[in-house]
């Protein structure tokens, strides 16, 4: 497959003697788990453990580069530098960046830890591109990987790291100590109180609008995310979910009939209301 240019990408560079140390104690990426060729997906997030911002982290030599949204990339340098204090580090911005997508190993390019999880190829590379082609054909492995974004898939400041799968494709330590948010997020973990999840669906025609609600029983359980055709992502209340299942309920995107499949390489399944009652 022919490489993708991704657009609207922007890279905050971390760089200094104490540039881990720095980030570690902010992000929830454990970065002493990152390796030199890896892409590993993390967050910065709010005091109350909502993602505040997500990126994508590699190492560059001695530095860290934070691969983010163009969107989002001048405020998390803001926030970045209301944290550095005294720090001896430095922070810059590029924005644009270019980014790149391969679906093979590629001398420079860094593996991408999301899809690594569901056993795909795909590189992130950074700097001028040869010949590329359109983001569809990303987009479409991306929906069947069940690999979420921040804008498409939900917004920032409304989701916790558990709702986008981040306690599964690596952007989530519970093991490094604290950073911002992670009392919260630990005791979700601890609790198992983590009911809203990333889920694939797929349906027998072309499915609505991103931002369209899905509903069982006529109560609403969730919203779609990103679409291409019939199929796409969608965070659901996968109780609200299961319970409909186990009740025979058809679960409509608006108007039309969908099915609801949880990624694989989570090891996720839908509870039912009634299991957990019983429990």
């Amino acid at each position: 497959m022919q490489p993708i240019a991704l657009p609207d990408r922007a890279i905050v560079t971390v760089s200094g003697q104490d540039a881990q140390d720095f980030l570690q104690a902010l992000i929830t990426t454990d970065l002493d788990l990152l390796d030199d060729d890896e892409a590993r997906p993390g967050a910065l997030l709010t005091p109350q453990g909502k993602i505040l911002f997500d990126f994508m982290v590699t190492r560059d030599g001695t530095s860290l580069r934070l691969e983010t949204g163009a969107d989002q990339a001048e405020a998390l340098l803001k926030r970045l530098t209301m944290y550095k204090l005294r720090a001896p580090i430095t922070l810059s911005l590029t924005a644009p960046a270019p980014v790149t997508v391969h679906f093979e190993e590629t001398p420079g390019a860094y593996r991408d830890g999301r899809f690594a999880k569901a056993d795909k190829a795909v590189y992130r590379a950074y700097g001028a591109a040869g010949e590329t082609t359109g983001t569809d054909e990303y987009e479409r492995l991306r929906i069947a990987s069940g690999v979420a974004v921040s804008g498409a898939d939900y917004a920032l400041q409304d989701a916790f790291p558990h709702d986008v799968l981040m306690d599964k494709n690596g952007a989530l330590s519970f093991k490094k100590g604290c950073y911002v948010g992670q009392e919260v997020v630990s005791r979700m973990q601890h609790r198992g109180t983590a009911r809203r999840r990333v889920v694939i669906v797929a349906a027998d025609t072309a499915l609505p609008a991103t931002g369209t609600a899905l509903t069982a029983k006529g109560r609403t359980i969730g919203a779609l995310g990103s679409v291409i055709g019939s199929s796409g992502l969608a965070i659901v209340r996968i109780d609200k979910a299961g319970d409909a299942m186990a009740s025979g309920d058809q679960i409509l995107a608006g108007e039309v009939p969908v099915t609801l499949v949880l990624p694989a390489w989570t090891g996720l399944d839908f509870p039912a209301e009634a299991d957990e009652a019983s429990a």
